[in-house]
């Protein structure tokens, strides 16, 4: 067995020799590698490839460190080494080290005379500058990062009429995901070498038939490079010479869910193709593999010449370079084998080697042909073989006093893991995970409800202090999580389930049974509390009926009934356009409040029209699970089926939740009958869900609203109307002083006039802090009410000033004109300060300071930057002053005392407060308060 390095000299030998003068440099990469924590130090390596015919020696050309700093490459002070590989080629490397001034972005470019003559594919290669770049972005917040390293040399040799194969072998240390692009080579910044061509261009073919120059002979050539994998095919080369093309490879890191490109490498390669007789050598890899941290990855590469030459096989990969338990390959890569030669891989997996992408492993067969039927050509394979972390195990789950469940779990095996995921559902979901399938399971219905450190065995459910839902069969799992940049999740643990005590009412239905703007109608059914203790809680039960607006009852809730039934129908209602939650509270026959149900919702059911289509999408916000085993299938009614009643909404297919989500597209297939985009399609859903608990029926059937929608639509909905803001005045009546808890409730009603769209799915909500700026998106909402705190929107709320517009959107996306502007009370803050008329400084403690009003509600002081208080007697005489700022607040804390120390006698004075607030319009910052005073000792 023998460990590979990145280091070059395995490649002495493998290389022609070539009869060629040349001038200079063939190829080459910059690579930056980060070396200190605490400061913004790099190493930085000018690698480069050139012609061992010239005498000139690669360095002396300029580096330029992308800050407005640059050094001339020194021989003595940076060279490292040079080594000769034999084929006239010889590989040199400069290494120094540079700190950067600062964070941002930094593209390292390096130049020097000349590239080696007679290179094909452009102009003038001997006087043509040789230059590559690499481009690294620092910043705190993406944490450490170094470039790929590109372990492949960029020298190859090809044959006339055979395709060409080449990979970079390119690894990242810090687990980031690659990106290939072709791009020119460059003779300096932003200059392409002159009259460049590709090398599948027709010149390049001059005397063959361009039309089957490719290696079956039947198309012309081609020249690619796999954007993901890095395979660069050349299908296939024509007339015999050296050819150069470069390439970027783009370093990107996932960052909060967003991919965000932070460095790339540009390589400079070449290409020497040679007329020969010779054939490719042929490659025998495995598939790609999955393996769970801690295996032995054990496999056999073979490589077999169909000239039946000797073959070499070589691997190239970050895998070999791994500071904890490298892999490992043999024979030795420089020894020829008989063919067909093996190579045998082994890597003895650990923690440390998980991350999200797999590691690519790539293997390379050259041939040794004799001297005369020479050059030797290579062939190329990419192993993919992604790490996983096991599952957590020992997962267990009891519930406690409070309505709460405590789970508690094992060691994790990985403690190179970041945190614990912990997941819940209602209802258990039977699901194994396949080969390499890590993390939760796509539409299993989970969801995140906490993560701990990775060490931290336990975590405590309470439903974030509410309390879990009564009857409920809560079901759970663990998946652990590893650090960016290299990321990846653990399989899933085994799922364990509690349930808890029926002991309150449990909501089984809220089923739109009519759809409509004032006459919709909802069933709400539920079931008694048979787990009841009735020595402390006799019956007869007694429940009432609430009633809020919104999936998770945000709007103003409202008794709608008290019955000693379990079932109501609540009428009357706009079931169009807005979603209804209903809570049971629970009374015994002495009518004392014992308990209430978890809040239920009515199930919304949205339409995204689309050329000959529309896609159904519907959601609710429920205590049992609509993600069933048993019961998976959700059905769908659609109207528009029967010739002889059009308006008749049946039942044309259903969907499989726990496969494809809550979603839906109707093109026509069910009945293969593609719809029209000149008519109106009607539908409505019906969910299935269960408890999990034995006792309750199942499964729980619950309609949406009918929704409908027109394929194609380009029909704006209306804007929408009646936009009103609560007042300051309802905002600050029962607001505590000194909070900062500042809201805005916006109201509005839809306009459903005939020569609009209908099809309302949702509303844009926009905002503005200036009166007239421009208003930017805040948010989005079903509802016809919108709650602006800043934590729903790309703007936080800072003050309860502003400006609001509201627009309508359809399934399709298009959006209304926007409504007429609202303004937060006349567009500025809810300011307020008031001053009382009486203080008695006796020294009793009580009252014995003068000062503005601060802790009684409704008279909270309100967005006050400065206060200027000055005292008068009768005759308008000067007696205290007093300015906030500093140690000075603006509550005043008068004593009594004059400017000079001395006390004032009993009496009526009078006073003048300048006082300046914090509001939008400048204009009315400043106010001045006058009053009078009633000093009593």
């Amino acid at each position: 067995m023998k460990e590979v390095f990145t280091s070059i000299i395995f490649l002495s030998g493998l290389l022609h020799s070539l009869n060629v003068t040349a001038t200079h440099i063939r190829a080459g990469e910059i690579i930056v590698e980060r070396i200190s924590v605490q400061s913004l130090r790099y190493r930085i390596s000018v690698i480069a490839y050139t012609d061992t015919a010239s005498p000139i020696e690669f360095g002396g050309g300029i580096l330029q460190f992308g800050d407005g700093t640059e050094v001339r490459l020194d021989r003595g002070a940076d060279f490292q080494e040079t080594i000769d590989l034999g084929g006239d080629v010889a590989y040199n490397i400069f290494v120094l080290e540079h700190t950067f001034p600062a964070t941002g972005e930094f593209t390292i470019r390096y130049t020097e005379p000349n590239r080696n003559p007679l290179i094909l594919n452009m102009a003038n290669s001997i006087g043509t500058r040789f230059y590559i770049e690499t481009t690294i972005l620092i910043d705190p917040f993406l944490g450490l990062n170094s470039t790929p390293v590109l372990l492949v040399p960029p020298i190859d040799d090809a044959a006339t009429g055979a395709a060409f194969f080449h990979n970079p072998g390119a690894f990242d240390p810090d687990g980031d995901s690659l990106a290939y692009k072709i791009v020119l080579p460059k003779q300096e910044r932003d200059l392409e070498v002159f009259d460049y061509t590709f090398p599948n261009d027709p010149r390049h073919y001059a005397g063959l038939n361009y039309a089957t120059a490719n290696e079956a002979r039947d198309a012309p050539p081609t020249y690619t490079l796999d954007e993901i994998t890095g395979d660069m095919v050349w299908d296939a080369p024509g007339l015999a010479g050296e050819y150069n093309v470069a390439f970027i490879v783009e370093e990107w890191r996932n960052v909060n869910g967003t991919w965000q490109l932070i460095g790339s490498v540009t390589r400079d390669m070449q290409i020497i193709v040679i007329e020969t007789e010779n054939n490719r050598p042929e490659l025998a890899i495995p598939k790609d593999t999955c393996i769970v941290a801690g295996t032995l990855l054990e496999s056999t590469i073979t490589g077999q010449d169909p000239d039946g030459h000797d073959v070499i096989l070589e691997s190239f990969s970050g895998v070999y370079n791994l500071q904890s338990s490298p892999a490992q390959f043999s024979p030795d890569p420089t020894v020829a084998q008989p063919t067909p030669g093996q190579l045998d891989f082994s890597w003895q997996t650990n923690c440390s080697h998980v991350r999200e992408r797999p590691y690519q492993i790539q293997f390379k067969v050259t041939d040794a042909p004799p001297p005369l039927e020479r050059p030797a050509l290579v062939n190329f394979e990419t192993w993919n073989v992604t790490v996983i972390a096991p599952a957590p195990e020992g997962l267990t789950a009891t519930a406690r006093p409070g309505r709460e469940i405590q789970l508690n779990w094992d060691r994790y095996a990985c403690g190179n893991a970041e945190e614990m995921r912990i997941y819940r559902r209602v209802d258990s979901f039977n699901y194994e995970p396949g080969h390499c399938m890590t993390g939760i399971p796509e539409n299993g219905g989970y969801e995140l409800i906490g993560t701990t450190e990775i060490g931290i065995r336990s975590f405590t459910d309470d439903n974030n202090r509410a309390g879990l839902n009564p009857g409920a069969t809560y079901c759970y799992r663990l998946v652990a999580v590893f650090p960016l940049p290299a990321g990846g999740e653990s399989i899933v643990s085994e799922e364990v389930c509690v349930t808890l005590k029926a002991d309150a009412p449990l909501i089984t239905n809220v089923s739109v049974e009519n759809t409509g703007v004032d006459n919709g109608e909802i069933l709400i059914r539920w079931t008694s509390p048979f787990e009841i203790d009735t020595l402390d809680f006799p019956p007869p039960f007694r429940y009432e009926v609430v009633r809020a607006v919104g999936f998770n009852g945000n709007g103003t809730p409202t008794v709608v009934a008290s019955t000693t039934d379990t079932v109501f129908y609540d009428s009357s209602l706009n079931t169009r356009e807005q979603v209804f939650s209903y809570k049971i509270y629970l009374y015994d026959a002495s009518n004392l409040l014992i308990d209430s149900s978890a809040m239920a919702s009515s199930v919304r059911l949205s339409l995204t029209p689309s050329m000959g289509g529309i896609r159904l999408d519907w959601e609710a916000n429920v205590p049992w699970s609509n993600n069933v085993m048993d019961f998976p299938y959700h059905y769908i009614y659609r109207d528009n089926i029967p010739g002889n009643n059009p308006d008749e909404l049946m039942l044309i297919d259903s969907v499989n939740v726990n496969e494809n989500g809550f979603s839906y597209s109707d093109d026509g297939s069910f009945n293969n009958m593609p719809l029209s985009n000149e008519v109106e399609y009607c539908y409505y859903i019906v969910t299935r869900g269960r408890y999990g608990l034995q006792a309750i029926p199942r499964p729980l059937l619950n309609k949406s609203q009918v929704n409908c929608a027109q394929p194609a639509d380009t029909i704006p909905p209306c804007a929408p109307i009646s936009l009103t803001i609560k007042t300051c005045s309802d905002f600050i009546e029962n607001e505590p002083c000194r909070s900062d808890n500042y809201v805005n409730n916006l109201f509005w009603s839809p306009d459903r006039s005939l020569e609009c769209g209908n099809d309302i799915s949702s509303y844009n909500i926009y905002f503005s802090e200036v009166f007239d700026g421009e208003h930017q998106l805040i948010g989005n909402t079903v509802d016809t009410f919108f709650v602006h705190d800043g934590s729903n929107g790309f703007i936080a709320l800072d003050k309860l000033g502003g400006s609001y517009q509201v627009t309508a959107v359809d399934g399709i996306g298009n959006e209304s004109q926007t409504s007429i502007r609202a303004m937060a009370d006349d567009f500025d803050n809810c300011v307020y300060y008031e001053l009382p008329n009486v203080f008695t400084p006796n020294g009793d403690g009580l009252n014995d300071t003068f000062e503005a009003f601060k802790d009684v509600v409704g008279k909270c002081p309100r967005f006050v930057n400065e206060v200027k208080f000055t005292v008068f007697n009768r005759w308008g005489k000067k007696l205290f002053d007093y300015q906030s700022g500093g140690e000075n607040e603006i509550f005043i804390d008068w004593n009594g005392n004059s400017d000079l120390g001395s006390q004032l006698a009993s009496g009526i004075y009078y006073y003048e407060a300048d006082v300046t607030f914090d509001v939008y319009d400048n204009s009315f910052a400043k106010r001045k308060l006058n009053g009078w005073i009633h000093l009593v000792r």
